[in-house]
């Protein structure tokens, strides 16, 4: 690569770093793997970027390279985890409702097939329209609707099973103290009847 080139690219992750971490951890939720994976896609697109005749659509291109490079992590991820049937608890660091509505998006992307969890990212929070969206993953606008209409689907249900499951474990958790409580009554008139 000419050097002209090497001072541009330079130049570029200069300027454009913090936006493209922003999008890696969009991608993944660990702050580590989103710097591990943007450091990744810049490696990559070091070795093509002479090759990129408009550095306008460089963004895009790297986005691609992202998610293109998660997709590959997730296939080839071991699956040591065991489900269980109960969740953890999920913490809050700082306890405002803004973090936890953000934990929580987090969590219930991670439902979503990569196709569907790179279709929202962009264009929900890249706010990139359908075109530059179908662009930058190599698929058709309608694709890309039909993706995001499923993707949002699944969404809003697993939300609504997750408030099921919290307003029946509530209703578990209050129904306890009153067997509790009827339970000591029985006992107490069959110690008074002795």
């Amino acid at each position: 690569m000419a050097q002209g080139e090497v001072l541009g690219f330079e130049e570029y992750v200069r300027t454009r770093q913090d936006a493209l971490l922003r999008s890696a951890r969009r991608l993944v939720p660990d702050p580590v793997d989103a710097q591990d994976l943007l450091q990744t896609a810049l490696a990559r697109t070091y070795r093509r970027w002479d090759g990129i005749a408009d550095k306008s659509l460089a963004d895009a291109y790297l986005r691609r390279v992202m998610i293109n490079t998660r997709t590959e992590w997730w296939r080839a991820r071991k699956l040591d985890e065991v489900p269980t049937e109960q969740l953890p608890d999920a913490s809050v660091d700082d306890g405002t409702e803004q973090r936890a509505d953000r934990a929580l998006l987090m969590d219930v992307l991670g439902v979503l097939a990569p196709k569907q969890r790179s279709v929202v990212v962009l264009r929900h929070w890249e706010q990139m329209s359908t075109e530059e969206t179908a662009a930058a993953l190599g698929m058709s606008a309608g694709t890309v609707k039909s993706t995001l209409h499923r993707a949002l689907a699944r969404l809003r249900q697993e939300l609504e099973d997750r408030a099921a499951r919290s307003r029946e474990a509530e209703g578990v958790l209050a129904r306890i103290p009153a067997q509790r409580s009827r339970r000591h009554d029985e006992r107490e008139r069959e110690r008074c009847a002795a």
